[in-house]
């Protein structure tokens, strides 16, 4: 089996269009039981060619993760990616802390934990179009294989090591069975109060009846379908996983080792970063909210979904940070609190009585004051005029 994300392209026909098109299908990473898979020795680590030009994705149009950025951009929190390692050179991913399981360094020689950290974590950039959904988080690589296939039991180690790290959210873009060491690797980071969010898989036509996925069926896990450009969900996008919410998954762009990108990824692995992403904007901006109330903002909030694994639809990266529930309020006391008690008396100190003959008394001396200014004035008109007329009275009309 293949891995929920990987690209497959294989030349079209003609010499001529061949070397300009490919055709893209969606590959599966996959852990398998074999524990000698994930220390075999490694193959020639020669990822595929990626490009150094990079245009602004419709998952990133469509989501506008920037609009939540002014709130926070993930800041404290951590995030670790279980795949196949990051290339540590590439500009827009700075990881705090890588842990090999393989034996083989930390190199990305596939692409896909390359990638997937892009989506998460990519650090703006002036004049890269591209960028992760919360570029501000810490990041922690987990190099689980170096090939498409790998180890369920490391799978399982790298899931318990990444709780023990402080993650608060760990992102799974592989696809395993069910075993007892997995269902325990997810039962402990549950426990210690990690958002899990998972791929649930791919499906092709010659895969059969679709199984589930696992970690993404386990109880807990937020499983991410894959959503197409038109919102709808994609064909490969596996229904037989219980799909809590769908993000982008068909015609993805990323970070690709060789500090390149990728265009026209396709998988449920490239969905889950999304909304890895997302569930890492939560937790920082509602440190308050343990694993579970997260998962449900998270699905409450989605644009929702219609028809078989789509669960509650693409998920809303700005309603999932900023939407007021009233469910998160269960906690508080259902009965309002009693009324505070009236005020005493003397509390607040009595108006000063007015006094009638203070005031009686200013009015009489303004009264007399603009008297004795009239007769002033009076006094310095007349007596010059009458002297001039030697107090004669003057002439009739």
């Amino acid at each position: 089996m293949r891995g929920p994300g990987f690209l497959a392209t294989v030349p079209a026909l003609g010499t001529a269009l061949g070397m300009a098109l490919l055709l893209v299908a969606p590959v599966l990473l996959v852990a398998s039981a074999s524990p000698a898979q994930a220390h075999a020795a490694p193959v020639r680590c020669a990822p595929r060619k990626g490009s150094m030009q990079v245009a602004e994705p419709w998952a990133q149009r469509r989501l506008d993760p920037k609009r939540v950025w002014p709130l926070t951009t993930g800041e404290g929190v951590t995030v670790a990616i279980i795949d196949s390692g990051v290339d540590l050179t590439h500009p827009q991913i700075h990881v705090a802390k890588a842990v090999d399981y393989t034996g083989t360094g930390h190199r990305d020689c596939v692409g896909h934990g390359t990638a997937g950290a892009g989506i998460i974590a990519a650090r703006y950039l002036k004049g890269v179009p591209f960028h992760g959904v919360a570029p501000g988080v810490r990041l922690i690589s987990l190099k689980q294989t170096n090939e498409e296939n790998g180890d369920v039991d490391t799978l399982a180690r790298a899931i318990v090591d990444a709780a023990d790290y402080g993650a608060d959210v760990i992102n799974v873009s592989i696809q395993a069975q069910d075993t007892p060491k997995l269902r325990e690797a997810v039962a402990y980071a549950l426990g210690k109060d990690a958002v899990i969010v998972a791929a649930a898989g791919n499906t092709t036509a010659d895969d059969g009846t679709p199984e589930a996925a696992y970690p993404a069926a386990y109880p807990g896990v937020l499983a991410v379908g894959s959503a197409a450009p038109d919102g709808r969900r994609a064909d490969f996008s596996n229904t037989a996983t219980p799909v809590a919410v769908l993000g982008p998954g068909q015609d993805i762009t990323s970070t690709w080792p060789g500090r390149s990108y990728r265009n026209g990824l396709e998988g449920t692995s490239f969905a889950a970063p999304y909304v890895a992403g997302v569930a890492a904007l939560v937790r920082a901006r509602h440190p308050e909210l343990n694993q579970e109330r997260v998962r449900w903002r998270i699905v409450a909030t989605a644009d929702g979904g219609v028809g078989t694994g789509t669960g509650a639809g693409m998920v809303n990266p700005l309603l999932a940070v900023t939407a007021i529930l009233p469910l998160e309020a269960a906690d508080a006391p259902v009965i309002a609190p009693p009324a505070p008690a009236p005020l005493s008396p003397d509390a607040v100190s009595r108006a000063a009585p007015v006094d009638r003959k203070a005031i009686d008394l200013a009015l009489t001396i303004a009264a007399a004051a603009l008297c004795g200014v009239g007769l002033i004035v009076a006094v310095r008109m007349f007596v010059p005029m009458g002297r001039r007329r030697g107090w004669r009275p003057g002439r009739e009309g």
